[in-house]
C-alpha cells in the first residue's frame, strides 16, 4: 500500500478545492519517497515541471513531500513573494511538522493545505470569475507510489 489510502487522497484533494474556494490561488501537493539535497531545490524543480509559474497573477503554492527522508517545503511563485512577510510559511510548516513526526502525513498535509489557503485568501481573495487553474490531484512523482489516477 502507498502513502495514503484512496480516502485520504480524495479527503486533501477536497481540501484543496475547499481552500480555493475562498482565494484566487492554486495550492498542488507532490508527494515522492526519497529527496536528494534539499527540499527547497526540489520543490523549485517541481514547481517549474508541474507549470505552477504559469498561473495568471503568480500565485501558486507548492507543497512538497520527502516521506521516507522525513523533508518537505511550501513554496510559493513570484506574485506570492511580492506581497507576503518572509516568515509567511513558518506557522504552515510548524503546524505541518507536528503532524509529521506522529507519522500522520495526511493529517500534515490537510493542515498544510487548509494553513495555505487561509494565508491566500487574506493576499489574494476570490474574485468573481476566478477558475480552477491546476489539478486538486496529489502528484506521486515516484513511479512506485500510489496514485489517484
Amino acid at each position: 500500500m502507498g502513502l495514503f489510502t484512496t480516502e485520504e487522497q480524495e479527503l486533501i484533494a477536497n481540501t484543496i478545492a475547499t481552500a480555493e474556494k475562498a482565494t484566487s490561488g492554486e495550492i498542488r501537493v507532490a508527494i515522492e519517497k526519497h529527496c536528494h539535497g534539499s527540499a527547497f531545490e526540489r520543490a523549485t524543480q517541481y514547481f517549474a515541471e508541474l507549470g505552477m509559474d504559469k498561473t495568471a497573477q503568480h500565485n501558486g503554492v507548492l507543497i512538497y513531500l520527502a516521506s521516507a527522508d522525513h523533508k518537505f517545503a511550501i513554496i510559493g511563485d513570484r506574485g506570492i513573494d511580492r506581497v507576503v512577510p518572509d516568515d509567511f510559511w513558518e506557522t504552515t510548516q510548524v503546524a505541518m511538522k507536528a503532524h509529521f513526526q506522529s507519522g500522520n502525513f495526511a493529517a500534515g498535509i490537510i493542515a498544510g493545505v487548509a494553513a495555505a489557503g487561509e494565508k491566500l485568501a487574506l493576499f489574494f481573495p476570490y474574485q468573481q470569475g476566478d477558475v480552477n487553474e491546476l489539478p486538486n490531484d496529489i502528484i506521486f512523482m515516484d513511479q512506485d507510489e500510489n496514485s489517484s489516477k
